[in-house]
C-alpha cells in the first residue's frame, strides 16, 4: 500500500496529462484519438492517494495478498467535494484473473441511493457510474473488502467517503456560443463563450472542433501553460506555433480540452468560434466557473460534428446505460454489491 501512502498529499489542481487535441499542456506529446488512456491513468486520478487511517479496521492476517488496490478516485470527503456525475475509479495494483470475485466485493453506498453498475475499462481498473447523476450534497461510502476474495484473505480491507457537492450542469452550445450554467437546477450564469473554430484534420478528425457529448470536470489550475506541442509543432518560427499562459483553466478530457479565460481575442465570443477545441470564455466567467468547478461536475458540449468518445478521460456518460452495465463481469441482472443496509452495519466502519 505504498503507493496509496505517498500519494495522500497530492492536491486537486495537478499537472496536466499527454493529449492529442484542442488545447495542450506544456511538454506534452502527441497521441491519436483511438490511442486514448482510461481516464485514472491521468495525475489528476492517480492524486487519490488512500491513507493508512482510511483502511478498513479488519486486521491484516498473516501471509501475502494477492490482490491490492493502488490506487482510488476521487478523494475523500476531508480533501474534496466531487460533482453529480463523478465516477468511482478503482486501479488494482496487478491484474486481476477473477474479475467477478473481485468486482463481487467492491461496495458502494449512498445517503441518497441511486442505481449503479462497475465497468472493465482495463485488466487492472474497473469503473462506477450511476445510471442517473448523484443527487447533490451527500455522501457515498465505497469499501473493497478484499479480504473476502477466495485465496486473498491476508488482504486489507479498504473503504473511503466521498463528499458531493453542488450540482453544476453546464451546457455549452457552439452555435450560439454561450455556456449556461445550473447550480442545483437552477440558472446561474449565462456565459459567452467561443469553441473550436475547425479546419485542421489529423488521421481524419478534425482537431480543431471542440468535441460534442457529456464531458465531465477533471481538474483545474490557475494558470495552464498551453502550447502547440500536441501538433508536433515546436519550433518558435512555425506559424502553428504557439505557448499561452491561460488562467483558470478547468480540464474536460484527456484530448486536452478546457473550460478556460480567453487569451485575448474577447470580440469573438459570444460571435463566434476561434478556439483550437478549447471552451474559451470571458475573464470574469472564466474565474467565475474555476471557482465553483469540482471534479465530476457535467460539461455538456452540443452542436459539432465531432464526438466525444467516451473513453476520452472521464466520458463514461457518452455509453448508454446498456452498454455500460456490459462491462461488468458480473451475470447479467446481478444486483450491484451495496454496503447496505447502512454504512456501520457489518463491520463496515466508515
Amino acid at each position: 500500500m505504498n503507493i496509496l501512502r505517498r500519494a495522500a498529499h497530492v492536491t486537486l489542481t495537478v499537472a496536466a496529462i499527454a493529449v492529442s487535441a484542442a488545447c495542450s499542456a506544456e511538454g506534452t506529446a502527441p497521441q491519436t484519438e483511438a490511442a486514448q488512456t482510461p481516464a485514472a491513468q491521468t495525475p489528476a486520478a492517480q492524486a487519490t492517494g488512500l491513507a493508512p487511517h482510511a483502511a478498513s479496521r479488519t486486521a491484516r492476517k498473516a501471509g501475502k495478498p494477492n490482490l491490492d488496490i493502488a490506487d482510488i478516485t476521487p478523494m475523500g470527503e476531508k480533501v474534496e467535494r466531487v460533482g453529480v456525475g463523478f465516477p468511482i475509479i478503482v486501479t488494482f495494483d496487478r491484474a486481476v484473473r477473477d474479475r467477478a470475485s473481485a468486482e463481487s466485493v467492491l461496495l458502494v453506498q449512498a445517503e441518497k441511493p441511486v442505481e449503479g453498475a462497475w465497468r472493465w475499462v482495463s485488466d487492472r481498473k474497473v469503473v462506477y457510474r450511476t445510471k442517473t447523476y448523484w443527487k447533490p450534497h451527500q455522501k457515498v461510502l465505497f469499501k473493497a473488502l478484499l479480504s473476502r476474495i477466495p485465496g486473498n484473505e491476508a488482504a486489507e480491507d479498504v473503504s473511503r467517503r466521498f463528499a458531493v457537492g453542488t450540482a453544476n450542469i453546464a451546457v455549452v452550445d457552439t452555435k450560439k456560443h454561450v455556456m449556461k450554467v445550473r447550480r442545483d437546477g437552477r440558472l446561474a450564469k449565462t456565459i459567452p463563450i467561443s469553441a473550436g473554430r475547425g479546419g485542421l484534420v489529423r488521421n481524419g478528425v478534425d482537431v480543431y472542433l471542440t468535441t460534442s457529448g457529456v464531458h465531465l470536470a477533471m481538474g483545474k489550475k490557475p494558470v495552464e501553460t498551453m502550447t502547440s506541442s500536441w501538433l508536433g509543432v515546436t519550433d518558435p518560427k512555425d506559424p502553428l506555433y504557439y505557448k499561452l499562459e491561460i488562467p483558470w483553466a478547468v480540464r474536460i478530457s484527456d484530448s486536452g480540452e478546457y473550460v478556460h479565460q480567453s487569451a485575448g481575442a474577447y470580440q469573438f465570443l459570444g460571435r463566434s468560434n476561434q478556439s483550437h477545441g478549447c471552451v474559451r470564455a470571458t475573464p470574469a466567467g472564466a474565474k467565475w466557473f474555476y471557482g465553483i468547478s469540482q471534479r465530476g461536475d457535467v460539461v455538456q458540449v452540443t452542436g459539432t460534428k465531432r464526438k466525444l468518445d467516451w473513453r476520452n478521460g472521464w466520458s463514461y456518460w457518452q455509453l448508454n446505460w446498456t452498454q455500460w452495465k456490459r462491462g461488468s463481469a458480473l451475470p447479467a441482472g446481478s444486483p450491484t454489491p451495496s454496503a447496505s443496509p447502512s454504512p456501520t452495519s457489518d463491520g463496515l466502519e466508515g
